[in-house]
């Protein structure tokens, strides 16, 4: 079922549901510049056997407006549209699952709105909190000094990009997924094609957007909140992750009260065929336990 749903004035996000109306709620939120539909839908529709789950477009992405150079926006502002979502469909609290950007937006809801979670389970993000690494030796790392996203993949992100057809189109965002999955999973080329073709398809065009690269990313340092919440917190490690590697993940657990960490095989920042049952299998068994 689709939703429209009022974020703020004039701001309409896009958002679905799926799963038994009467289920726990799980939200979805997505990586910057990617809209609900880059949730693969074998994901979504496993999900969906034990959920209420719901999926949204962020701003600047999918048919939700795309407006960031007439109405700027902050990141935290993203967190809230999050928020907006959960009553715009009636949900008082909910199951979180964010990746990448969408796991900086979920330690936002964690610290913000923690009477808004069941659980948060974060994946290919960092830590929002200057709290230092502590090694298992004891020694203690600042999270600035912890490993950088990796050179090849910001040589992607700098590269221009042209509109040069829809299907040059597909083939660059084929190659991303490509860079950004890692090197520990054979790569299906086609799958990641018929994912993107669903987004092109989604959305109406296959145009890009920079507006969550442009947003204010400042006032998201939460280490005081998260050190002290409450909210059952799952924290996805990839070993393959070219973004935020390890020791990201465990990072990210030490600094939220009472996280855990599981790791799943040969993933990376991506959603490929393989880690869909194993990433299933640890978010189903979180919610049960929250």
């Amino acid at each position: 079922m689709e939703h429209f749903v009022e974020a703020a004035p004039g701001i309409r996000l896009w958002a679905e549901e799926r799963g038994a109306a009467d289920a726990s709620p799980l939200l979805l939120i997505m990586g910057a510049q990617a809209s609900g539909m880059g949730w693969p839908d074998d994901l979504v529709n496993a999900l969906a056997s034990r959920h209420r789950v719901i999926r949204y477009d962020h701003r600047d992405t999918g048919r939700s407006p795309w407006a960031f150079d007439q109405r700027p926006y902050s990141v935290t502002d993203l967190a809230e549209d999050a928020i907006a979502v959960l009553d715009g469909l009636g949900v008082e609290r909910a199951h979180v699952v964010g990746l990448s950007l969408g796991g900086m937006l979920a330690q936002l809801l964690i610290a913000d709105h923690p009477d808004r979670l069941l659980s948060a389970t974060l994946m290919g993000t960092c830590a929002l909190s200057t709290a230092p690494y502590l090694h298992a030796d004891g020694t203690r790392t600042p999270p600035a000094e912890l490993p950088a996203i990796a050179p090849h993949v910001l040589e992607m992100w700098a590269r221009p990009v042209e509109d040069r057809g829809l299907e040059a189109e597909l083939d660059r965002r084929v190659e991303h997924w490509r860079v950004l999955g890692g090197d520990r999973l054979p790569f299906d080329a086609e799958y990641f094609r018929t994912l993107e073709r669903k987004v092109i398809e989604h959305t109406g065009h296959h145009a890009t957007n920079t507006a969550h690269g442009r947003a204010d990313y400042s006032g998201m340092d939460r280490t005081e909140h998260l050190a002290r919440t409450e909210v059952p917190t799952l924290v996805v490690s990839a070993p393959a992750e070219p973004v935020f590697p390890p020791p990201h993940p465990q990072h990210t657990a030490q600094v939220i009260r009472g996280a855990r960490v599981v790791e799943v095989p040969g993933m990376g920042h991506a959603l490929p065929r393989e880690v869909l049952a194993p990433l299933t299998t640890a978010i189903l068994n979180h919610t049960a336990g929250s």
